[in-house]
């Protein structure tokens, strides 16, 4: 099990891939420039026809024809660069895999996968999984998608994940005499029940409580929490005359802390406890679950992430980038994309991401946007931010080296283990045609990579077959046992066929993928020869991908049939042919990426939340026939369901360990990557029980 580190396995041969490629880009990048000034997109053409004589203009028409003169100069050195270059790829490593050491403060925390090596617990542990298919074409290919300059979208996708997935945590814990509990609401939803009262708009994760999640969503109480409404504030032994701001001190007002029973040292009994200034003289030993001053009754923690200090990322072998820029998105504030700073000593972001304070008696009553739907086991949500504490990421249609060294570079701030550069160029073995792009794989875990493999679909048809699409496979060390076991989970990242109505080429290509899991899974448990080590304890096998179908439109029966989904589980779906009400498209309209209702992750969370939204920006089933799940029967214009979902996360639970139990804690759609893609993302937090209990 060795993890190429480098694309050659000879410095000789990584220096002539270097001269060859130096030699060819000039003619790559003005061919690709030229073909990008000759397709606009939409926005171009909005600005363009508000402005016939604008300055883009001016460029198109005076950039065009010094591209062409250019790239015929460039010809004769890519010649000859292509030629020293296409035979180095049939040597060429199949994958990069890079990583970043983590530096003292991140071990110390257990991030930057120091959680990958550490004591498996008894009960089990949960991780939580995403795939997005990021569309980094070369610039002139991504505009058939309408969406243009690759690099600065590379650049601003890594920083949007990691801002997301190093968010802020809150969690909110609450007794009452009734044993009852707020339910875990949404990140989105508990930023609406804050702005309410205190204008706060850092979003937090989720909230957990002591008796688990429940239905409805809490928000902040602006009355008086001992009093009803109907009572007046002097009747109320916690208001003070003339005290009427509610963010305030029940007790004091903001301007006289000292006489406080709360904050005063004068207010504890003989034994060490505060008097409750609701009780008064009756102090009582335990403190009372319905008395809202007793703190132990509503707790909130709020917990992030250090920042990294580190401008300078460092890979391995002769490799070391460069992180430009701060750790904040170029649109942050716009986006309400979570900003870290080191000399912060309180939680403060700036715009639509400042949480100020947070009253520890504030209550939320409003339903949430997590919901559970029928007997549905786990929650669900169209979120506009990626999930914090993300372990896993996917990406597809990663395809343009410098997009994917951009991209890299922002990744590793937040993941400390990467695969990229994944697939073939060239001639090689299966690819009986030459491939102008890789797969476009690329995954990145917070946990060590113990081995990997990439397998090439030998079936492409017609443009798809000058992408070496494929699959990466991954073998992650995700804790070890007390029997000095490891604990090893099954990553699997994929990219099916995309032309329409080649049904028969996709369903080859899950034969494959089937096969080439169980081989890779086989392979990779055996241990070496003449070694006797343990067996690792497998905790959890899962597909993510694009797999250019969904499970609604008649011309895909043969993939919804495959017997891919009987060896694996999709939480979103009821069966062949039907999704879960719940259950939302994942392919986005090209046409309307940059309308302004949909031009930022709340904007897109809120149209996608409406059923008329999501008819207007998202790609349906070109089938007449109704969804049975659509609930939309009797409509003049029949669209099946709520959209074409084609971005999978899939498990298994047949190779996991005997007796452990895999359960699905959360699934969501994500549009933080709103205008950087023609795909929602697609996130799930899948719990790991082995049945056991804490010692």
């Amino acid at each position: 099990m060795v993890l190429h580190t480098t694309p050659y396995s000879s410095a000789c041969l990584h220096f002539l891939d270097g001269l060859s490629w130096s030699l060819v880009f000039p003619c790559y990048w003005l061919l690709d420039r030229l073909l990008a000034s000759c397709v606009a997109t939409s926005l171009e053409k909005r600005q363009r026809s508000q402005d016939p004589c604008s300055f883009l203009t001016l460029c198109v028409l005076v950039a065009a024809p010094l591209y062409l003169l250019l790239l015929l100069a460039s010809l004769p050195f890519a010649l000859l660069g292509f030629i020293i270059w296409a035979p180095l790829q049939a040597v060429r490593q199949p994958y990069l895999y890079t990583y970043r050491r983590p530096d003292k403060n991140q071990a110390e925390q257990g991030q930057a996968g120091g959680a990958g090596t550490g004591e498996w617990r008894p009960q089990g542990r949960s991780f939580c999984f995403c795939s997005a298919n990021v569309c980094l074409l070369p610039d002139s290919l991504a505009r058939f998608n309408n969406l243009s300059d690759t690099q600065r979208r590379a650049r601003e996708l890594g920083k949007r994940i990691r801002n997301g997935a190093s968010r802020p945590q809150i969690k909110i814990y609450i007794d009452s005499p009734t044993n009852t509990s707020i339910s875990a609401a949404s990140f989105s939803s508990l930023a609406t029940g804050f702005r309410r009262t205190s204008s706060l708009d850092q979003r937090p994760e989720q909230v957990h409580t002591t008796n688990g999640p429940a239905e409805t969503e809490i928000e902040p109480v602006t009355e008086c929490p001992v009093h009803p409404s109907d009572t007046t504030d002097s009747d109320c032994p916690l208001h003070l005359a003339g005290t009427t701001n509610s963010s305030d001190c029940p007790i004091h007002p903001s301007s006289d802390a000292t006489d406080c029973p709360m904050h005063s040292t004068d207010g504890q009994n003989d034994s060490g406890h505060h008097d409750c200034p609701m009780h008064g003289e009756v102090a009582q030993k335990k403190p009372s679950t319905e008395c809202p001053l007793h703190t132990s009754g509503v707790q909130i923690s709020i917990s992030a992430p250090e920042p990294d200090p580190q401008e300078e990322e460092a890979e391995t072998g002769n490799h070391r980038d460069l992180a430009g820029g701060d750790t904040g998105s170029m649109t942050a504030s716009r986006e309400s994309l979570t900003r870290y700073h080191g000399g912060d000593t309180a939680v403060g972001i700036s715009s639509n991401n400042t949480l100020s304070h947070v009253p520890r008696t504030s209550i939320f009553k409003r339903p949430g946007r997590k919901r559970r739907h029928g007997d549905e086991t786990f929650d669900h949500e169209i979120s506009a931010f990626f999930p914090a504490n993300l372990d896993f990421l996917a990406l597809q249609e990663v395809f343009d080296h410098g997009a994917t060294t951009r991209l890299r570079r922002q990744l590793h701030r937040y993941f400390p283990y990467v695969l990229s550069d994944v697939g073939r160029y060239g001639w090689k073995g299966c690819c009986s045609r030459f491939k102008f792009l890789n797969s476009g794989l690329l995954l990145a875990s917070r946990y060590p990579i113990l081995d990997a493999r990439y397998e090439c679909y030998p079936n492409g048809r017609g443009e798809d077959a000058l992408a070496a699409k494929g699959a990466l496979f991954a073998k992650v060390h995700v804790g070890t046992s007390h029997q000095e076991q490891r604990v090893v989970g099954y990553l699997t990242c994929t990219h099916l066929h995309a032309i329409e109505g080649d049904s028969s080429v996709r369903c080859e290509q899950l034969d494959l993928l089937l096969q080439w899991g169980a081989e890779f899974r086989q392979s990779s448990s055996q241990s070496p020869e003449g070694e006797k080590v343990l067996e690792d304890l497998v905790a959890f096998d899962v597909i993510l991908g694009d797999l250019n179908f969904d499970n609604c439109s008649s011309e895909d029966k043969l993939e919804q049939q495959h017997t891919l989904f009987s060896q694996y589980k999709d939480p979103c779906r009821l069966g062949p042919g039907e999704d879960k009400p719940w259950a939302l498209g994942t392919l986005l309209d090209p046409s309307g990426l940059y309308d302004d209702d949909v031009s930022s992750p709340e904007s897109l969370q809120k149209v996608m939340e409406n059923e008329e939204g999501r008819k207007e920006y998202l790609v349906f089933p070109p089938s007449k026939n109704q969804c049975p799940a659509s609930g939309q029967k009797g409509r003049k214009i029949p669209l099946k369901g709520n959209g074409r979902r084609i971005d999978y996360i899939l498990y298994g639970d047949e190779g996991i360990q005997q007796d452990w139990k895999l359960d699905i804690e959360e699934f969501s759609f994500i549009t933080q990557l709103a205008g950087l893609t023609d795909h929602l993302s697609v996130a799930m937090r899948l719990a790991v029980s082995t049945g056991e209990e804490e010692p």
